[in-house]
């Protein structure tokens, strides 16, 4: 009879033959399948299966809407602590990780090139800094791009993506929706194009303002879009939502929107609108 004994043996591999998988993939949120992260980006960051929209940020948008040369402005406002508001954690402190973390000053970024040809500006909120929190900053942003318009005569979009008014700047934040909206209302005195793109999430004061002052209201699929949450909305009136409330498709089907765009197709629809705007020929698809 023989004897042997077993050694335990690992196999280590080394850095040459690792294959490294972790944060290639992304788990859509909607038909939960996986997906390799190379195909969602070249698919615009929306879901190949279901068409789900993710969030992108506001350097993308920018990237994705205008012909390449355009210029970033307005980038040298900063917020402050008007009210030394104190929470959980300090107002100071707060913003001071999210430009860390976006490389921002605020919420907004205002640029100016041309779509198709057609010069345009355009501003576009950052939902990853304070959950896109309209504040003096971002009012303050998107009356500069509405001036510049006006003095341009160019056309204007708004990409929201925005929880809403900035609590922790109070009435400083509520006097910007009035502020934006008077500015709009000068726009459309000299007939000049305002487009609203809602983005998921556009929510409180920001949908209460300019989000739903366009000459189209254009969404995302998918996106939701209200004032209160559907949650604080059920608690309130203490009924259950129709399936779908506050989701883009919801308005369009009860007239709260002109159209519902997906983002492969925005680019062409925003061109071809402005060109029937300005009583253009349509540029060559």
């Amino acid at each position: 009879m023989s004897w042997f004994k077993r050694e335990e043996h690992q196999i280590v591999p080394t850095p040459d033959h690792e294959v490294r998988t972790e944060g290639l993939w992304s788990k859509c949120p909607s038909c939960h399948k996986v997906i390799w992260k190379a195909d969602l980006e070249a698919n615009l960051q929306v879901c190949p299966s279901c068409g789900h929209h993710f969030k992108i940020d506001a350097r993308k948008r920018i990237e994705l809407l205008l012909d390449p040369g355009y210029e970033l402005v307005d980038l040298d406002l900063k917020s402050t602590d008007p009210l030394s508001f104190t929470d959980l954690k300090r107002y100071k402190e707060r913003l001071a990780q999210a430009q860390k973390k976006t490389g921002l000053n605020d919420a907004i970024i205002n640029a100016v090139g041309t779509i198709e040809g057609q010069p345009l500006i355009l501003s576009v909120m950052e939902y990853a800094f304070i959950g896109g929190s309209m504040g003096a900053v971002v009012g303050e942003t998107i009356a500069r791009a509405v001036d510049r318009s006006l003095e341009t005569k160019t056309p204007l979009v708004i990409v929201s993506a925005s929880g809403g008014a900035r609590m922790m700047e109070g009435i400083a934040s509520l006097m910007q929706l009035a502020k934006v909206s008077a500015g709009l209302a000068k726009l459309d005195d000299a007939k000049i194009p305002y487009i609203s793109l809602m983005t998921d999430p556009t929510t409180g004061g920001v949908t209460a303002s300019f989000a739903m002052l366009g000459d189209l209201n254009i969404a995302e699929p998918g996106a939701l879009i209200g004032f209160a949450g559907p949650r604080v909305i059920e608690q309130t009136i203490r009924q259950k939502l129709p399936e779908g409330f506050q989701r883009s498709e919801f308005l369009l089907e009860h007239g709260f929107l002109d159209a519902i765009v997906p983002r492969k197709e925005l680019k062409s629809y925003l061109a071809k609108s402005f060109a029937w705007m300005l009583g253009q020929s349509a540029p060559s698809a």
